[in-house]
Parts: structure tokens; C-alpha cells; sequence
């Protein structure tokens, strides 16, 4: 597992952002967040790269004081607030980029989401070109799947990517899932399992150990554990990111 630790105490020193969906609904995505998740993630980036950082440790760690609102100019100053600490285990999910790079995104999505799949075509090849290939950025992926609204294809699509890790061949099944998503989205649960199983046949996969893996449900656990996770950090939806700068050194 690797994880990294970042603290906020003294906005001089250490700076982080993070990025969750608001929503009407719990477990939804909307349009909003898909259309302006792009613009919202390369500004993080950029805010980011404007200073050199450094350290790593155990876990993300987000700290943030609220400031005193309206005081009367007759008081002391009251004390701030303490820090509200929120830590966010990296796991050991896929990753995308250099180890080392100062800037951490972590995206909790699902193959079946429409805005996901949009940010995946348009936004995530930007990102890929400025940031993660140039070393700036280090993507993780972690599985949010909405079974509320996608009861056939989100839970099986995230446990077949998991299948394709295990062969190091995650991101080009990442790529399969979201390129054919109008062909499986609306497809029955046993029919759904199939496709997954012929896209790992067209991508070189050692198909009896895929379907072997898919079948027995070997990664239901993990994908589990990367929902709530992500429940307990706020997320209420897709898109979603979590982002995270090393300390920075002036």
C-alpha cells in the first residue's frame, strides 16, 4: 500500500485540495460535475505545480481551520478551531505516472456512469499529455459503482478491471470498459459478465484465469471496500476526486 501524508496547519508551507460531488441525491452523478470536473481538476493542477514539494508517509492527511466569522472589533482574537483531519488511504489500486510526482489525484468512479465515461474521453488524455506523462502527476483509480442505478454492469465491470489488474492490464481494460459502454450498459447481468469476458479475450488476457477470476467473484471484497471507503471520506457520487500536494519547499 502506499499512502501519503499532507498537512495543512500553516497555509505557507502545505496546500491541498480536495473535490467531492454535491448532490440532491445520495449515490448519483449529474452533468454539472461531469462537464466541470475537467476544469476544476487542471486548475488544482496548476495551483499546485506553481511550487516544488516534497515528503511522503502513511496516509493522506487533510487538515483545514475555520476562520472566526464577523468579529467584533472590541474582542481578542478568539482561537481558531482545531484542524478537522480526514485520512485517505491510497489502498493499493491502480495508478497511472511517475511514483514521486508532487500531485496525487484519486478518482473514486464507475464504468457505467456517463459522466465518468465523459471525463475519461475528453478531460483524463489532457490530463495524461500535461501531467501524468510529464511526471507532475500521479492518477489513482478507485471504484465507487452506483449498484443503485446500475444493478447490472457496475459492480461486474469494476470486479472484471480488478481481474485485468491482477494480469497488469487494468488500464487497457479501463479503456475497453468506458470505449464500450453503450454497447453492455443496458445488457442483462449474465449477459453483461459475458462481454466483460469477450473484451479480455480481445485484449490478449489469459482468459481462463480472467473468467476463473470473474466468476468466483474474487475482487468483490476490494471493490467493496473502495465504496465505502469513499463513503466515509464524503463522496456522495460520481465524479469524484480527492487531491492531494506534497509539503512544499520555497
Amino acid at each position: 500500500m502506499e499512502d501519503i501524508k499532507v498537512s495543512d496547519e500553516k497555509k505557507s508551507e502545505e496546500q491541498i485540495s480536495e473535490s467531492v460531488p454535491t448532490k440532491t441525491s445520495r449515490g448519483l452523478h449529474g452533468p454539472s460535475l461531469g462537464i466541470g470536473a475537467g476544469i476544476a481538476i487542471v486548475s488544482i493542477i496548476s495551483a499546485f505545480l506553481a511550487v516544488n514539494i516534497m515528503d511522503s508517509n502513511p496516509e493522506l492527511q487533510f487538515e483545514g481551520n475555520s476562520p472566526t466569522l464577523n468579529p467584533q472589533p472590541t474582542q481578542q482574537p478568539t482561537q481558531p478551531a482545531a484542524p478537522q483531519i480526514i485520512r485517505i488511504s491510497l489502498d493499493d489500486d491502480p495508478v497511472k505516472g511517475n511514483p514521486e510526482a508532487p500531485i496525487t489525484i484519486v478518482e473514486f468512479s464507475d464504468f457505467q456512469c456517463p459522466f465518468c465515461k465523459r471525463f475519461h474521453e475528453t478531460t483524463l488524455p489532457l490530463i495524461q499529455e500535461n501531467y501524468i506523462d510529464t511526471g507532475k502527476v500521479k492518477f489513482i483509480y478507485r471504484d465507487f459503482p452506483i449498484e443503485s442505478i446500475h444493478p447490472n454492469g457496475a459492480i461486474p465491470a469494476a470486479m472484471a478491471s480488478e481481474c485485468a489488474d491482477e494480469q497488469g492490464m487494468f488500464w487497457e481494460y479501463h479503456d475497453k470498459l468506458f470505449q464500450t459502454q453503450g454497447s453492455w450498459e443496458r445488457l442483462p447481468k449474465e449477459n453483461v459478465i459475458n462481454e466483460f469476458k469477450l473484451y479480455a479475450e480481445e485484449l490478449g488476457l489469459n482468459t481462463n484465469q480472467f473468467n476463473e477470476c470473474l466468476n468466483s467473484e474474487k475482487y468483490l471484497d476490494e471493490v467493496n471496500k473502495d465504496y465505502q471507503d469513499a463513503v466515509s471520506y464524503g463522496v456522495t457520487g460520481t465524479l469524484a476526486f480527492l487531491s492531494v500536494m506534497k509539503k512544499m519547499v520555497f
